[in-house]
């Protein structure tokens, strides 16, 4: 049986140059760390980071939330089934943990982090003013918008319950994806409590 794939929501190649070029703009070659890179990970990011990176803070952001809430048809479920993986909400605010990337580096890990987190477009890609124990910083983020197709709106606990119970993409299911991030959460010593509680609809490993 051949896999469906879900078809590009839009290009997702102009909107890594235009990352790229924003970067560059406002962070010139000089000043601290020389101008290099700043992501923001509140995911699978921070369990999961899959780039080199040269240092790692913890970090908060205000005006956004992390969210179960977005639609997976590859990497946690399938277009008949579709799982969910989390997305950045506006609205509240959000822990997580920034990663600075060395300058030369940038452009190469991008576009890799592209390939994994941008294969359709669903994102939008916004600058994030980062509070962190040695300073703010300015990173990358991948954040949703309510309009997009991607956006599951509110989900009953019943709707929670059958896509643990069943979603499971080229990745995995979504309940080992969600039950890791919980995990890497505590390790930080982050506790998510919204999270938490949509894991009582697991049907097995609750929190």
């Amino acid at each position: 049986m051949t896999a469906t794939w879900p078809r590009p929501l839009r290009d997702p190649a102009p909107l890594l140059a235009r990352a790229l070029r924003e970067w560059s703009e406002h962070h010139p070659e000089h000043g601290p760390h020389q101008g290099d890179f700043w992501l923001f990970g509140y995911g699978s990011l921070i369990w999961r980071p899959d780039f080199d990176y040269t240092e790692r803070r913890m970090a908060r952001v205000r005006g956004w939330h992390r969210a179960l809430k977005m639609w997976s048809r590859i990497n946690r479920g399938t277009v008949e089934l579709p799982g969910l993986v989390f997305a950045l909400l506006s609205g509240g605010s959000c822990q997580g943990v920034v990663y600075r990337i060395a300058r030369k580096q940038a452009p190469a890990t991008l576009t890799q982090l592209w390939q994994r987190e941008m294969p359709t477009g669903v994102y939008d890609p916004r600058w994030m003013h980062c509070e962190t124990p040695h300073g703010p910083v300015q990173a990358l983020a991948f954040t949703l918008s309510r309009r997009s197709p991607n956006y599951t709106g509110n989900l009953s606990a019943q709707q929670y319950e059958h896509i643990f119970k069943n979603a499971r993409g080229i990745y995995g299911s979504t309940q080992d994806y969600a039950l890791q991030t919980l995990e890497s959460l505590r390790a930080h010593g982050i506790r998510d409590r919204a999270l938490e509680a949509l894991l009582k609809h697991a049907p097995r490993n609750t929190p």
